[in-house]
């Protein structure tokens, strides 16, 4: 029975969810070389010198009027002198206090990137080492993120005017990209300490962003709501000085020396799988390069004979993280050699491990595209019971989606489901498929055929759709022939279609089997809809799948769907939701203008067809 062990985990993937390494806020994690628990700790003893309250006092006012903003260019510049005056001489204990290091992330976006070399120049003392001890502070980390962070106001246009101004901005940045050169000094003469620390690693990361020309949100701005986790951030480019270029090849390389740090710390693991990604998007050569190093040392380690080393790294919390990264930015001979001669005859067994599904799933996804996905599928079909006993929904998914990306091998995986959901025999079990897939029961246990034979309650798997099962059915629905889940969609009763239709999970499957369908079987469906769309176009969901259908429909569709809207004018401009759907349809035009409303309707129908021939 597969009943709701992913309803837990609504993220991408299946199964139980993983711990990602390098998190903003470091809770819980060992503390390195510097900073960390003993530093905070002597901070508290006195053990290192603290800013003293009336400072505090001073930098909290500073962030209420930072806040307030400014009137104009001069007002803001001259407020920023006065207070980088006061932080001079004790930019560190400012930097390291939890107060003075949220304002002074407030304030280097503001100042020049002069004075941002400035407060960097300090913090990094005499010999410039001292930064180390900052970046690597639970505060001062960020205060030095967001300080590198203001180099990405560098173009080259800057350098190419030839105005005072131009210039003088010029060599404003001078004291800036001498500073982050210094720092990544630094980062490279201590580079075990930095990489496996919590905070001082997320400082190699910006770094790493910026030597590459490309940045996402400062760290304070992308933390996301459970919905967006495992999201990556968008990644804005900007130009950079060639010194970059060259310091991040030098940076590469001292992390490559280091290469046993990543399959054996976590915090490690995050820190090259930031340089893989940035190196993929700016540098693509240098990025084949590394994984083929990362490759080659993986593969290279020993392990029991006959076995593949990467098998015990796929099951491995840290080094697990680093091979999905590596799978997703592969070309085609690395991925085939990944299979072929390290994880050929294991595509089950890993798929049942609750860390190595993860892996399975990506190479799933990059292997649709290529011809060893066939190979790669009869492995996996013969396993998907047990998969789904398991509770990964997601390898599940992402072999009915790789399997529509590619077009190939859809039949059999459309059987293999409906007899892993004992729905294949006999044939008429088959148009029950659909809510078996949505709820991710079996027949036996939906319809409680043990105990009551043919006593079935509709209600059941519309209350229990979930995330993976409607993912699962979105998969199908792209499947050339769909003709089994369209058939099982038509059996379900009016009421079962509206509670489908608001259902966060079931919205997603009505609107992908509607739209994807042809202009006969959408009418199909849309006959048994009639005399729902008032509600549908009442609920917050529904609605939503209301103007799916509507976009894809034809005219006489629209039409039917228009009429069978227009009687319950007085309730469908009243509601929050529907008055949407009053407006977007143009149902107003509809009965006073009803020539004209046609007209425009056909017109948008052609413009949509002359549309779809073209993408096609």
């Amino acid at each position: 029975m597969w009943d709701k062990a992913e309803e837990t985990n609504p993220q991408e993937g299946g199964g139980k969810k993983r711990k990602y390494p390098g998190g903003d806020d470091g809770e819980g994690e060992e503390r390195k070389k510097w900073g960390g628990e003993e530093g905070e700790r002597s901070q508290r003893d006195g053990g290192r010198k603290r800013l003293d309250a009336m400072s505090v006092g001073y930098f909290r006012r500073v962030g209420e009027r930072l806040a307030e903003g400014f009137e104009d260019k001069e007002e803001r510049a001259m407020f920023v002198e006065n207070v980088l005056s006061e932080v001079k001489g004790k930019a560190m204990l400012v930097a390291m206090d939890c107060t003075g290091s949220i304002t002074l992330q407030r304030l280097l976006p503001l100042s020049s990137p002069e004075q941002v070399g400035e407060v960097l120049a300090e913090l990094g003392g005499e010999s410039g080492s001292d930064i180390a001890v900052v970046s690597c502070d639970r505060c001062g980390g960020h205060v030095v993120e967001s300080a590198v962070r203001q180099m990405s106001r560098w173009t080259e246009s800057s350098q190419k005017e030839s105005s005072d101004t131009a210039e003088g901005e010029e060599e404003s940045f001078e004291l800036l990209e001498a500073q982050v050169l210094s720092l990544s000094q630094v980062v490279r003469d201590n580079i075990e300490e930095f990489i496996q620390h919590v905070h001082g690693s997320h400082v190699v990361r910006t770094l790493l962003h910026l030597l590459a020309g490309c940045l996402g949100p400062p760290r304070t701005e992308s933390r996301q709501g459970a919905k967006g986790r495992g999201v990556p951030p968008l990644l804005t480019d900007f130009e950079i000085p060639t010194s970059f270029w060259y310091e991040l090849k030098s940076l590469t390389e001292t992390l490559m020396d280091n290469i046993n740090l990543s399959v054996t710390d976590a915090v490690a693991s995050a820190v090259f799988q930031t340089m893989l990604t940035v190196c993929h998007r700016k540098r693509p050569k240098l990025c084949k390069q590394l994984l083929k190093q990362i490759m080659a040392y993986l593969t290279s380690r020993s392990a029991a004979p006959g076995l593949s080393p990467l098998l015990v790294f796929l099951k491995d919390q840290a080094s697990s993280h680093l091979i999905e990264t590596i799978i997703q930015l592969s070309h085609k001979p690395l991925l085939r050699d990944l299979y072929k001669n390290h994880l050929k005859g294991h595509m089950v067994d890993l798929a049942l491990h609750p860390i190595a599904n993860f892996p399975i799933q990506r190479l799933t996804a990059a292997s649709a595209k290529y011809k060893m996905f066939l190979k790669l599928f009869d492995e996996l079909i013969q396993g998907v019971e047990a998969v789904l006993a398991s509770g990964h929904m997601g390898v599940i998914v992402q072999l009915a989606e790789s399997c529509a990306e590619s077009e190939e091998k859809q039949d059999e995986m459309l059987q293999c489901l409906l007899r892993a959901f004992h729905c294949a025999e006999p044939g008429s079990r088959q148009v029950s498929c659909l809510p078996l897939f949505m709820s991710l029961l079996t027949y036996d246990v939906y319809y409680h055929s043990e105990t009551a034979e043919g006593g079935t309650s509709t209600e059941v798997p519309l209350s229990s759709i979930c995330y993976h099962g409607s993912r699962l059915v979105q998969a199908l629905s792209k499947f050339k022939e769909r003709s089994v889940l369209l058939s099982s969609l038509r059996t379900l009763s009016p009421a079962d279609l509206l509670t489908l239709a608001s259902d966060p999970a079931g919205s997603h499957v009505l609107q992908a089997l509607i739209t994807t369908s042809s202009d006969k079987g959408r009418g199909k469906i849309l006959r048994r809809l009639e005399g729902l769309h008032v509600q549908m176009a009442c609920s917050r969901l529904g609605s939503r799948v209301l103007e799916a259908i509507w976009n894809s429909a034809s005219v006489n569709q629209r039409q039917s769907i228009a009429q069978d809207l227009v009687p319950s004018e007085n309730q469908l401009r009243s509601h929050q939701f529907a008055r949407h759907v009053w407006a977007k349809f143009a149902l107003s035009h509809f009965v006073h203008r009803r020539a004209h409303w046609q007209e425009i309707q056909a017109g948008e129908s052609k413009k949509r067809k002359l549309f779809s021939d073209i993408l096609e």
